[in-house]
This record gives structure tokens, C-alpha cells and sequence, in this order.
């Protein structure tokens, strides 16, 4: 079998875990021995979905397969069709399908699925608040973009683990990044509201969210509210280089560790090709607490 070449569409370069998911890929590809070929839909589904009929109607790009994160709410089933119809593989990350089951029981390529544990990462998002407010008290929740249901599902899994004592404040950002998180919590403390609330923390549906969320407070209060707000644990998700330092430099109380979903995609991908071993129609990655929840509970009672 000639070598595989694979494409793969990622939602923005601004995102830390897109970078990650990018560059995941690209060692995955070398060490398997594959081609690769990385574009970016800069937040656009539209442009998305035109970037992936380019690569499908073009005979000489000579893809085996299409690996994409969807920019928006839907998983492009048109393009799924076409693309699978062009012989071509097709694989979705973090992002439920239910066109995947249909158009794998005719598809005579590679179809499925891989996504990171987003409910369960939610859980483990409740354990962590649960475990830094014992008393409890209202928290900061800033959620991802409405369109991408990440952040349902993270919201999903949180609601199932956080105690009762924990009150959720929700506003919400525009995309997954710093300047959307800075701007997030730039618009909420204009308001009059933000005055009255006794926040005792601040989650963030992702690192860069959090980040940009703690710059926000940290660059637009003053005097003992500015270090009131520099005094409360901030949490994130994604638990990359961003938010690993941030732990480590306890910018972060915590985050969640979501491993990139690209590297399983393309090992699944590479064994039914060369191996014929049919990937599952779904495929889960487990996320992780960082500091684990154990060591998070010891710093807890250490400062208490």
C-alpha cells in the first residue's frame, strides 16, 4: 500500500488545544509514517466546510482520509456524505454524530468518531470546586461558545458532581480564548451587579477562558477588590502547557487534563488501513485532574 495521507481541519490557531491537537497530529503522522496536511477554519463553519469540499473535489490531493473538529454546531453530514462517496475516510473529534452510524453501514472507508470525555470532564470540574469551597459559595462559571455543545457537555457533567453549596454564576464567551475570556468578564464588570457579588472563585470552560478571565480582574479592579479577586482560586480546562504552568505557578488552582484526540484518530485511522482492524464507531479519551484530586484535597486542608 502506498504511504496514507491524511487532512486534518481544526477550528483556530487561537486556541491552545487546537495548537495541540495540530502539532499531536503532525508527531503521530511522523512516527507512523504518514502524510499530513493541517488547515484551519479561523472559527468559520462556512469556510470549514468549503476547505473540505476543496480537498474532496481536488483529485490530485490524493487524502485517504478527513479528520476534522467541526467550528460550529453541526458535524458538515453533507460533506461526510461526499467525502465518503469521493473514497475517502471521514473523522470526527469532540463532537456527537449521529450521522456517523448511518454512514458507516455503507461507507467502504474508515468511519467514526473519536472525542475526549467532555461530561466526564465536567465531573471532575465539580469534584475540584467541591473540594476548594468545602463551605461553598458562588462561583464564576464562563462557558464556551453557545454553538459548540463542549460546553453543554461540560456544563452537564459538572452539574452532576457539584455539591449543592455551590452556587454557579453563568456568563459566556465567544470563543475558546484569552482575548474572549478578558472580554467576557470586561462586559460583566461594567454592570452594576458585579458589584453586590461575593464570588468565591472562577472557572473557565477552558485554560485560555481562565486566562484571560484572571488577566480581566487583575487589569481592571483596583486596590482591595483587585486583590480580592487575585485571592481566589481560578480553574480551567484542557490542562496543556497553558494551563499546566499555570498550576505550577498556582495562577490556577486546577484544571483538567484533555489529552488531544488527534493522536487516537490517526492510529485508528493507520490500523484499519494497513491492518484492516475496524475502528469502533465511537471512540472515548479520558481526561484527568490536575493536581489529582487527592493532592488538590492536601493543599486544601494544608492552607485551611
Amino acid at each position: 500500500m502506498s504511504r496514507l495521507r491524511f487532512a486534518v481541519s481544526l477550528i483556530t490557531q487561537e486556541s491552545d488545544y487546537q495548537r495541540e491537537q495540530a502539532e499531536a497530529a503532525q508527531q503521530t503522522a511522523r512516527r507512523l509514517n504518514v502524510d499530513l496536511q493541517i488547515f484551519y477554519a479561523d472559527n468559520d463553519a462556512i469556510k470549514q466546510s468549503q476547505q473540505l469540499f476543496e480537498v474532496i473535489q481536488n483529485p490530485a490531493s490524493c487524502v485517504n482520509a478527513l479528520i476534522l473538529e467541526p467550528a460550529g454546531s453541526t458535524a458538515f453530514p453533507q460533506v461526510a456524505k461526499a467525502a465518503v462517496a469521493a473514497g475517502m475516510g471521514w473523522v470526527v473529534m469532540n463532537r456527537e454524530d449521529p450521522s456517523i452510524s448511518e454512514l458507516r453501514a455503507q461507507a467502504k472507508v474508515p468511519v467514526f468518531a473519536v472525542s475526549a470525555d467532555q461530561e466526564e470532564t465536567g465531573r471532575i470540574l465539580g469534584r475540584q470546586i467541591g473540594i476548594l469551597l468545602p463551605d461553598g459559595g458562588s462561583v464564576i462559571c464562563i462557558q464556551g461558545p453557545s454553538s459548540n455543545p463542549v460546553s453543554k457537555q461540560r456544563m452537564a457533567g459538572m452539574s452532576e458532581t457539584k455539591p449543592d453549596n455551590i452556587r454557579l454564576k453563568l456568563l459566556r464567551s465567544t470563543f475558546w480564548t484569552e482575548a474572549a475570556g478578558y472580554q467576557t468578564v470586561k462586559s460583566w464588570l461594567s454592570l452594576s451587579v458585579s458589584h453586590d457579588e461575593d464570588v468565591a472563585a472562577v472557572i473557565g470552560q477552558s485554560d485560555l477562558i481562565t486566562t484571560g478571565a484572571r488577566r480581566a480582574f487583575e487589569e481592571l479592579t483596583i486596590g482591595k477588590a483587585r486583590d480580592r479577586w487575585m485571592g481566589l482560586p481560578f480553574l480551567g480546562v484542557n490542562g496543556l502547557k497553558l494551563g499546566q504552568d499555570a498550576v505550577r505557578n498556582r495562577f490556577f488552582a486546577s484544571t483538567v487534563v484533555v489529552p488531544p484526540t488527534s493522536v487516537p484518530a490517526i492510529e485508528l485511522l493507520v490500523a484499519e488501513y494497513q491492518d484492516g482492524k475496524k475502528a469502533p464507531e465511537r471512540t472515548l479519551v479520558g481526561p484527568q485532574s490536575l493536581p489529582d484530586l487527592r493532592q488538590l484535597t492536601e493543599r486544601v486542608n494544608v492552607n485551611l
